[in-house]
């Protein structure tokens, strides 16, 4: 190609010239530099125009050479770099000050067949009517944050033979808006240079891929590669061996925590006099019961009804678990301390009601040795098994050590991204980090406020700010509990914020890397699998697995999900402690989230391209495997479809029930993924126009077929039954799975 070296002194008006044109062997992009609207034309095919023209600016300092060209708006004010490598477009901006700045206008009639878009694990949006061109413009408001919202910082258009795939290589200040047009979705890119970001380019990739819906989820995969972002679970299992234990295993949330169980009590008369005794732990406890519990343990007759049992073993918990906080909850935590009056306490209880009670060992609910021994009876060899907060391994370190002991990753939930003053809501104990943290680590906005934190409690806080606390807590607590993973919530899900702080302003794309050395602390200090919410690719690094990423948190602001109890989509109240319904309640899902995030045509294992072999994901522990009963069978296809595992919650009153459930999914799942978990996932394809006949292909030649249709539908000589998996593992006979098998009752 001809080699045009242009060098304009003055700024120019873009109808002066005709725009840059750069083009390699491959294809050829049309560019105008005034408005970045930009055709495309690869081979003998058509030519597309991918973005329409924005606001005109003047433009200046235009250069091109070859490939290459540089130019800028105004006097400066944003410089701009263009440059064709082979199937790859780069652009590039720099600012001279801080602004908001539109970069991409694309029309509807860009996205071709469809748009490949990374929401969670993947959706396929098909170019026509769909539910998605009302859903996206509402759900994304102003704009999805592209750090956040999406799971990897990409979008793609598909057009049959070829595709077109936008990589956001700083994708931190970005926003991403929707607008119903025609038959389908115009998108609009903006980003926002702050003061603190200056340093940092805005840098987009557009990638020419072929047909595969896939290739710019590998080509981002390559991108993180080149960058030293990736880790293999190979690797990661060479570095804390006990990974290892995450290959086959299925996710298990334990509730019922707390330090006694109904079923513990033998004898009822002997706790009854113990509680309205004298004895001084007595007098404490009923000094922290309610009203009703208190007038409960007055009218309770030796047997006690269902009711009354109930409300006293709720109250004698919530009473323990309260006297046990007070003795850290407050200005200076004392961490190496914090298990002490757990530990101090179940022995005190003991003492007072043992006659009353079973073997102490024996104590527990959903987190009990009595749990554990029902798991390895059932015959599962691999779990992970994860309770609602660190205090149930401070009541039940026996249980915890039994899991260990077991085979199993026993998973402490902690969290530190929100901080409360100290005295408000205790029954938040993550949030709970002392006087200090809460006064100096707050995030501070660029108005001088400081950042609301979760449910507009507390302020959400700076991680660096907040590692002391952290290492001093998670050590202490390890120690105490013997967890051998954690789950650090949030720290993974993409949401970052500018701190404006004095003498420690933070930009986004560096919070995110506090994140991150979070993570990697707990993981190599103290030689732990640790896990995160979602798995967002922007904070990832450093964890092994994820919950959220196959199916993410659905309606939040939806009244009928939470809170109109006489809707059928209601997902249930945060109670009893021990079961609660908002977990264990089956529902229907409503529409449009049921069509939109399970059914099959818009699914697509964006995600698992570029993660699968390094972290393990799998549904949002809002939803387990048993929580939408109209989505059932769509969800356990798609987890065998991209060897992910199952997610289910258990209490000691439902184990007898749902333990068959898991049972069946552990089957199908546990001998595929201890052969897959750390292999590549290489390639998907729809076998059928419906896109309900899906293939997923991985490294070592395992291929994995799923019929999400109601009919039977064919695949090579056999047919495939409604709802079901042909599962070809490499150098294994064929094996047929059934979702109806694992339905239970």
């Amino acid at each position: 190609m001809k080699t045009l070296t242009l060098c304009l002194a003055l700024a120019l008006p873009s109808s002066v010239w005709a725009g840059l044109s750069l083009e390699n062997q491959d294809w050829r992009v049309e560019l105008d530099p005034a408005t970045l609207a930009l055709s495309v034309r690869a081979g003998d095919g058509p030519a597309r125009q991918l973005t329409a023209a924005g606001d005109a600016h003047a433009v200046s300092a235009l250069k091109q050479a070859g490939p290459s060209a540089s130019w800028q708006w105004g006097e400066g004010q944003l410089s701009w770099t263009a440059s064709l490598q082979g199937h790859d477009l780069l652009l590039s901006a720099r600012a001279k000050a801080p602004g908001e700045w539109t970069l991409l206008r694309q029309p509807a009639a860009a996205m071709g067949k469809g748009l490949m878009l990374p929401l969670a694990e993947g959706s396929y949006i098909p170019a026509g009517p769909s539910p998605w061109r009302e859903f996206l413009p509402e759900d994304a408001g102003k704009g999805y944050d592209t750090s956040q919202n999406l799971s990897l910082p990409l979008w793609g258009m598909n057009y049959g033979a070829s595709s077109l795939h936008w990589l956001l290589l700083n994708p931190f200040n970005n926003r991403l808006a929707f607008t119903a047009e025609e038959q389908g979705l115009a998108l609009m890119l903006s980003h926002e240079f702050t003061p603190l970001n200056l340093d940092q380019p805005m840098t987009l990739l557009l990638h020419l891929g072929d047909g595969n819906p896939l290739s710019g989820a590998q080509r981002y995969k390559q991108w993180l590669q080149a960058e030293g972002r990736y880790q293999t679970l190979a690797d990661k299992i060479a570095k804390q061996p006990d990974t290892a234990k995450l290959l086959g295993a299925s996710h298990v949330y334990l509730w019922g925590n707390d330090l006694l169980a109904e079923s513990d009590v033998r004898d009822w008369p002997s706790l009854l006099r113990a509680l309205r005794g004298g004895d001084p732990l007595a007098v404490k406890l009923r000094g922290r019961f309610d009203a009703e519990s208190q007038s409960v343990l007055r009218a309770a007759a030796a047997q006690p009804d269902r009711y009354q049992r109930r409300k006293l073993i709720e109250a004698l918990n919530q009473a323990m678990t309260a006297e046990a906080r007070s003795s850290w909850q407050g200005g200076q935590p004392q961490w190496r301390n914090l298990a002490a009056s757990y530990h101090g306490l179940r022995e005190d209880a003991l003492k007072l009601f043992g006659p009353a009670l079973a073997a102490p060992d024996n104590w527990g609910g959903g987190l009990s040795t009595k749990t554990i021994a029902a798991l390895e009876q059932a015959g599962l060899k691999r779990l992970w098994l994860g309770v609602d907060s660190w205090e149930g391994g401070l009541w039940q370190p026996q249980a915890v050590a039994a899991g260990a002991r077991a085979g199993y990753l026993m998973g402490a939930y902690d969290s530190y991204q929100t901080a409360l003053k100290p005295g408000e809501r205790r029954d938040w104990v993550t949030a709970q980090q002392g006087e200090e943290v809460y006064r100096q680590c707050g995030i501070t906005l660029r108005n001088g406020k400081k950042k609301t934190g979760f449910q507009q409690s507390g302020y959400y806080t700076n991680p660096d700010c907040v590692r002391a606390t952290l290492q001093a807590r998670v050590q202490a607590l390890q120690t105490a509990t013997g967890f051998n993973s954690w789950f650090l919530d949030a720290y993974a899900t993409g949401m970052t914020f500018d701190d404006y702080t004095p003498g420690r302003q933070t930009s986004q794309a560096r919070m995110a890397q506090g994140f991150e050395a979070s993570m990697q602390w707990t993981r190599d200090v103290l030689k732990l699998p640790v896990g995160s919410e979602n798995g967002n690719a922007t904070t990832s690094l450093g964890i092994a697995f994820a919950h959220g990423m196959q199916v993410p948190v659905l309606g939040w602001g939806d009244p009928d999900l939470q809170k109109n109890q006489k809707s059928p989509y209601f997902l249930g109240r945060w109670y009893p402690a021990d079961q609660p319904e908002t977990f264990f309640k089956s529902v229907p899902l409503k529409e449009p989230y049921r069509s939109l995030f399970y059914a099959a045509p818009y699914r697509l294992p964006l995600y698992q391209t570029v993660f699968h072999g390094s972290i393990v994901t799998t549904n949002h522990w809002l939803y387990d495997n048993l929580k939408f009963s109209n989505a059932y069978a769509d969800n356990l296809l798609a987890q065998w479809l991209y060897n992910v595992p199952p997610l289910f919650h258990l209490s000691a009153a439902s184990l007898k029930a749902r333990l068959p459930r898991l049972q069946c999914a552990d089957r199908a799942f546990r001998p595929a993924h201890e052969q897959l978990a750390t292999k590549v996932l290489t390639g998907f394809v729809w076998l059928n126009a419906e896109r309900t006949l899906q293939q997923t292909r991985f490294e070592d030649g395992s291929r994995l077929t799923a019929n999400f249709g109601a009919e039977p539908a064919p695949y090579g000589e056999r047919i495939l039954p409604p709802q079901s998996l042909w599962l070809e593992l490499a150098g294994q006979p064929g094996r047929l799975l059934r979702a109806a098998d694992c339905a239970g009752a």
